[in-house]
Parts: structure tokens; sequence; C-alpha cells
């Protein structure tokens, strides 16, 4: 089964990644099976949420549903088995010199695949995607020959790769889109109508090689579920407070001017996200957070995942529209983005950032990135 519209995707909920308050997992299996019930039917699972526990959790809350019924996305490639978490940096990526060397990367994406899915209590996923690659999962063969043995396998249908969680690495996902293409179904990426930079540069090489995107944070850091507004508060340790002072102010202003557009189609300003998400050819499903938020007036979680299902189906923006929406929310040079960069000094690649390779400065040109960012 292919990926739907709407996604549910187990960092919703605040359990397993710092949104909001921390629900239960009882209640975070509620709303997953909330969100089937409404119409959702694509779940997308990483093993390192919780270290394992987010699969478990998806696992439980499906168990007894017919499995044809809906589309099971796993992601994998932070090595939760023999690396070492380092704080906030957390785990390493599983192609880290110190863990292995080329040879072993296939083995390791069949067992991660395979412990995955025994905590999700499945046979096989629709798709596994590659989570945050660093520079090695972006260019080495050996790790696409890995992703390919998965479809052999039979473990997945569909497989793809899901940068992040920093904003950027477009010019390095041309280049992996071009030179894996046979093993490029689905790319992740950041984009919404706060955020068309860098996303933007994406779609055209996803276009190209027929790869198909699926888009998170898609709600802007919850702004665009309405009830997040100036002054709101956010818990210690709550992801959010890394973002720069202001940015809900900056963010709601842009979003009252949207606000005209999405009244006129009878949208609410979730779904106006997620329709000018859809509105980009490449873009075939969004996968926005769920989040409840603390203090009175905040909508509850249930709520908002019932806005998502009663997404329209047909895109009721105009191309003038999505262009209007895009010059809004234009945030091109707002921050660092990570990746390959002119900016790295020195030839030693980071976890998420690294040189400017000289085969990858003609993608650069080709779809108008640019190597300083």
């Amino acid at each position: 089964m292919d990926l739907t519209r709407t996604c549910y995707g187990t960092w919703s909920g605040g359990r397993f990644m710092h949104f909001g308050e921390q629900l239960s997992e009882e209640r975070g299996i509620g709303l997953i099976q909330h969100a089937y019930n409404e119409g959702i039917r694509t779940f997308v699972t990483a093993d390192v949420y919780g270290v394992g526990r987010a699969d478990e959790m998806l696992g439980r809350a499906l168990e007894g549903i017919d499995r044809g019924s809906y589309c099971l996305v796993g992601i994998v490639g932070h090595d939760i088995y023999d690396g070492v978490r380092e704080g906030s940096k957390g785990y390493p990526r599983f192609t880290h010199p110190d863990l292995r060397g080329p040879d072993g990367y296939a083995d390791y994406l069949k067992m991660a695949t395979e412990k995955s899915l025994e905590r999700c209590r499945a046979d096989r996923f629709d798709l596994v995607m590659l989570h945050n690659p660093d520079s090695i999962g972006y260019t080495h063969s050996a790790v696409w020959e890995g992703m390919r043995n998965l479809k052999e396998l039979g473990l997945t249908e569909l497989t793809g790769v899901a940068p992040g969680p920093a904003n950027g690495f477009a010019i390095d996902l041309a280049y992996c889109f071009q030179q894996f293409a046979d093993d490029m179904d689905w790319a992740m990426i950041i984009l919404n109508p706060n955020e068309p930079w860098p996303g933007r540069h994406v779609l055209g090489p996803a276009a190209e090689n027929d790869v198909k995107i699926v888009t998170r944070v898609v709600d802007y850091g919850g702004l665009f579920h309405d009830d997040v507004k100036p002054g709101h508060f956010f818990r210690e340790g709550d992801h959010r407070t890394f973002r720069p002072d202001g940015w809900v102010e900056h963010g709601v202003e842009k979003i009252e001017r949207m606000r005209p557009i999405a009244e006129r189609h009878g949208l609410t300003m979730l779904q106006l996200a997620c329709q000018w998400d859809l509105a980009h050819e490449p873009v075939k499903s969004v996968a926005p957070t769920f989040i409840q938020e603390a203090g009175e007036g905040a909508k509850p979680i249930e709520e908002k995942i019932s806005e998502m299902a009663r997404l329209p189906e047909e895109n009721r923006l105009s191309a003038a529209e999505v262009a209007e929406i895009e010059s809004i929310g234009d945030n091109e040079g707002c921050m660092v983005l990570k990746g390959a960069s002119s900016r790295h000094e020195g030839n030693d690649p980071l976890p998420d950032q690294w040189p400017m390779r000289p085969e990858l400065a003609p993608f650069a040109m080709k779809w108008g990135s640019n190597p300083a960012w």
C-alpha cells in the first residue's frame, strides 16, 4: 500500500519528541486508533524514537486491525544497538566508521528493519526510509545496495530517505535522487507555508527523478494548529524553545495575512498548510506534528487529528493563491542550513554538515541552491 495523503507520525503527542504535554502511552495508543478511525491510514515510526518504544506503541495500537487497510512506514539509521548516545546529539548513524565499514551496511539495515518490524508486530513495511543520513548515507552505493536488499527480502515494498532533524540537505538530496534513482521511491522533507525555503529546492530534483515527497513540520511548530499565540508558554525542554526569539510573533503575523485565503475556501489554518504543500507536484502526503499544548484554551489533540482527517480531497487553492502564500511566508536565508556547504571548514565531515564536494556543484547550479547556505 502506498502512502495516503494524510499521515500520523509517532513523534506526535510529546512522548518521544518533546513538544507540549508529554502524553501517556495509553493515550498515545488511543490517538493512533483515533487517527485510524477518523480515516488517516498511513502511520510512520522511527526506531530511534524512545529507543524502540514508539514502534511498540504503534504495534499495540494497530494490533488486530486489517494490515491491508493501512500503510506502515519505518525509518531506520541511528544505531541504537551498537552506538552510544551522545547527549542531545543522539545516537550515531550506523555508517559511522567506528561502528562498521561498508561491508556491514546491508547486515545492519536488515537487522534494524527486522527488529523494528518485530516491535511493530508486523511482517513487512510498505516503505522504509533512511533516517537522517550523514554524508556517507547520501553518497555510498553500499548503503543503497543495503536498502535495495530490504526490498529483495520482502521486508518492504518501497525505500527512500528522511533527512533531518535540521533543515537543509537540498544539494545532497538532489545528488542522492539521481545517483540512486532506482531505490528512491519517497523522501521526507520539511515544508510549510512559513518555511517554503529550502524545501522548495528539493521539489524539482524530486519531480525529475520520480521521487514522491511526504512533508513534515507542516504545522510550523504548532502555529498552524491555531492555538499557539504570542506570549505562549513553552515548558522547559520543549523542542521549540530552541527556535529563535520572536518566532511565534513573526509566524503568527504571517499566518494572519494568510487567514483570508483559508476562510475564502472554508479551510482551517492547518488544512490550508496541508493543501499548500500538496499543491506542489511531487508532494503526495503530509505528516504534521500533533501537539497537546499546555494551558487553558489549548485545542484537544484529538480535535487536531480530526481536523486533519477532514482535509478536503480536492485542492481548493489556485496557482495565484499558492504563489501569494509563498510570498507571505518567504523565509530564505533565515537560518544556517545543514548538509554540504562551502561554509564548512576543513575536509572532515561532521554528522550533519560537511564540505562541498566538486561533484555537488552542478546540482547546486542546476536547482538554484546556494553552496554558501
